[in-house]
């Protein structure tokens, strides 16, 4: 398996046209969306990004040998999952963030009740999507499913719901790891998952793919956090230091900036030795870790 920092050059860039290509199409919504809430929608979801769910789902169906057309609707699916969550995450009531992507949060933009609503359609909009369009039926149920799953209470917004305590709990490992195995891990899992699900992958390729899944969503969260100590704010597109201000509890905040950028390592290596029975399939996957490792942004 090769060894690069990104996904293989003609593999990555058909994957990013086939996913800008779907979103643009499921937001050309109908006439009787009002133009200010298309506008809202389209803005979040559309707004410059790594697509790294969507990439790990058209991905991991390729590593079950899978089509990247069929796995192209859940790809979508949870990439509106993961703007809803941004839209919502970033509102005054929740993280109180001005600045996404480089850009005027949705709610800087629109107003905080046309971002509320947009953030809304987006979760509705993933839903329809994988109930329509993803074939046979029952396999769009099993992924309706799976996406609510790591979407609800016990996952995403769980998290969400107890990192927004900050160190209010009790300041330990095991608490941190839970809060991001749910608030960022679980949609990390979940598109590999679906991809894994639609291409009809077997047993042991889903065994691989959700080690890789559950040691790339935590190493995504810590090389995030330590992103937020001393990444560059231009590369980020959002402002850095905001954790600490908030006495959120962060890896780099429990372990060090030195232990946590060896965890992160350990965890990719992990990652990536999980996948390797998979064979030139999961090149991919592995380019994508190891860019997880090295992001600077």
């Amino acid at each position: 398996m090769e060894t690069s920092t990104a996904p293989p050059a003609s593999f990555a860039a058909g994957a990013q046209a086939l996913i800008a290509e779907g979103l643009e199409s499921y937001t050309d919504l109908p006439a009787d969306c009002p133009p200010q809430l298309k506008e809202a929608i389209r803005y979040s979801l559309l707004a410059p990004g790594k697509r790294l769910r969507p990439m790990l789902v058209l991905m991991a169906a390729e590593a079950c040998g899978g089509s990247l057309e069929a796995a192209l609707p859940a790809a979508c699916a949870v990439e509106m999952v993961h703007a809803y969550s941004l839209v919502h995450d970033d509102l005054p009531a929740m993280d109180d963030d001005d600045l996404r992507r480089g850009r005027p949060t949705t709610h800087k933009a629109f107003g905080e009740a046309q971002a509320i609503l947009a953030g809304d359609a987006l979760l509705t909009m993933a839903f329809e999507t994988v109930a329509r369009d993803v074939r046979p039926a029952r396999v769009a149920a099993d992924c309706c499913l799976e996406l609510a799953r790591a979407a609800g209470p016990s996952a995403l917004v769980g998290g969400q719901a107890d990192d927004l305590e900050g160190t209010s709990g009790t300041a330990d490992l095991e608490r941190l790891e839970s809060i991001h195995r749910r608030k960022t891990g679980a949609m990390i899992q979940v598109s590999i998952r679906l991809g894994a699900m639609i291409a009809r992958g077997s047993r042991r390729q889903r065994s691989a793919l959700e080690k890789y899944g559950q040691r790339l969503g935590l190493a995504f969260q810590i090389t995030d956090d330590l992103l937020d100590v001393d990444g560059d704010e231009t590369k980020l597109g959002k402002r850095a230091g905001k954790d600490a201000e908030r006495g959120k509890l962060t890896f780099p905040g429990l372990l060090g900036v030195d232990e946590s950028r060896r965890r992160a390592g350990q965890l990719i290596a992990e990652a990536v030795a999980a996948i390797s029975p998979l064979g030139p399939q999961a090149e991919g996957l592995e380019a994508i870790a190891r860019m997880v490792l090295e992001r600077n942004h």
